[in-house]
């Protein structure tokens, strides 16, 4: 066994509020697991590493990501080729790695793109991208949110629902993503507009509880937010306009809730005289009502994931770094922001007990900076970070 100490750094490892100075950690570089950490004086190692004083967190998990979806092409990416989006779900991994994210869960993609890059990932001929949850193409209704060209199931019965996951398992996705609402991108339909039914739902929850997978559900207003909890999915995402009692449930389900703040912000910031009118209108009407809905979602006790819903207009793959600043503006302190990631969306994906936080027997996928994280979140948003996976660099 080779090992690879770090050492001289202040180390926060995303399971607790409050950092260690003085820090090391050992990393047995076959398995790339932490083997010991410490304070003061390191043990013997075959290498040591000094990171002078810097910083050290775990890396990023982003459980809402689109890495064939182009942020710059604000009409979508429905109508580029596989080949192409092939080559952006490659780029876009890179960008998401380099910005410090180690693990994704995916939440729709053309043409299974993620699924295929997944296999060559485990192949060893993917290199410098994050672990990859992959879900290939979400569900939707006829004419609903995400019904685009080799983008989406379209089912319409839980019939169609229970064949469509089981094919989507056979093709190899990992996890399932279900559309309960019309959203902010589609033009002919609202936030609370209901689209796949309760039962439609339900059969999507059976099959994947079945494989012991997970599903998420595009859930912005209501009833919607309700009927996909009715239906027992996971995760709610978005969850723009989640009331009292849906945040209750969710608690008492042990139902997680994806925010995707960074998302629904940009598009009035930066989308006015770009985007279209009525996608600008529907983004700025719920801003203020989301920051206060989710702050009292957060205050009653739901639990938070960290997703930014990578590749939609102005929402770059290099910007999960930014959603923990918005999550700050519903009450969260640093520590609290960063745990979405590293504890809740760990528990989440069935992961925790191999990444997430940066605690002996877990991967050591981390990043250094230059500056605390957990005084101010803008140290993560730090451009020209190292980030590692399995104690090897990668960036």
């Amino acid at each position: 066994m080779t090992k690879k100490t770090f050492f001289n750094c202040t180390l926060f490892d995303g399971a607790t509020d409050h950092n260690e100075p003085n820090a090391w950690f050992t990393v047995d570089t076959t398995t790339g697991k932490l083997t010991a950490r410490g304070t003061g004086q390191p043990d013997p190692a075959d290498q040591q590493i000094d990171l002078h004083g810097q910083y050290v967190m775990p890396g990023f998990i982003n459980v809402h990501t689109h890495i064939t979806s182009n942020p710059e092409s604000f009409s979508g990416s429905f109508g580029a080729s596989e080949s192409e989006s092939a080559v952006f779900g490659y780029e876009n991994l890179q960008k998401l790695l380099r910005s410090g994210v180690t693990y994704i869960r995916q939440c729709g993609s053309t043409y299974d793109v993620d699924i295929k890059l997944k296999r060559l990932q485990r192949a060893g001929r993917l290199p410098k991208t994050p672990h990859i949850m992959a879900s290939g193409r979400a569900f939707s209704m006829t004419g609903g949110h995400g019904d685009g060209r080799n983008s989406a199931y379209l089912v319409d019965s839980p019939d169609e629902m229970r064949k469509g996951v089981r094919q989507a398992f056979k093709a190899g996705a990992e996890c399932i993503k279900v559309m309960a609402t019309g959203g902010v991108m589609t033009p002919n339909d609202f936030m609370e507009d209901p689209q796949l039914s309760v039962p439609e739902m339900r059969v999507a929850v059976e099959e994947a509880h079945h494989k012991r997978r997970i599903v998420a559900a595009h859930a912005e207003g209501n009833p919607g937010i309700q009927n996909a909890l009715d239906a027992g999915v996971d995760s709610i995402e978005h969850g723009f306009y989640v009331n009292e009692a849906e945040a209750q449930q969710m608690i008492a389900q042990r139902t997680y809730l994806t925010p995707t703040l960074i998302a629904e912000w940009v598009i009035p910031e930066k989308g006015v005289g770009v985007l279209p009118d009525w996608e600008v209108k529907k983004a700025a009407d719920a801003i203020d009502d989301t920051y206060r809905n989710l702050k009292r979602a957060f205050e009653l006790g739901v639990k938070f994931t960290c997703g930014t819903d990578a590749g939609t207009p102005f929402n770059g793959f290099d910007r999960t770094p930014d959603e923990f600043g918005l999550l700050t503006k519903i009450g969260m302190t640093p520590a609290q922001a960063y745990q979405c990631s590293s504890i809740n969306s760990a528990q989440l994906l069935g992961i925790a007990d191999s990444y997430g936080t940066l605690e002996i027997g877990k991967h050591a996928d981390f990043q250094v900076l230059t500056a605390d994280p957990l005084a101010d979140t803008q140290a993560v948003k730090q451009s020209d970070k190292h980030v590692y996976i399995d104690g090897q660099q990668q960036f």
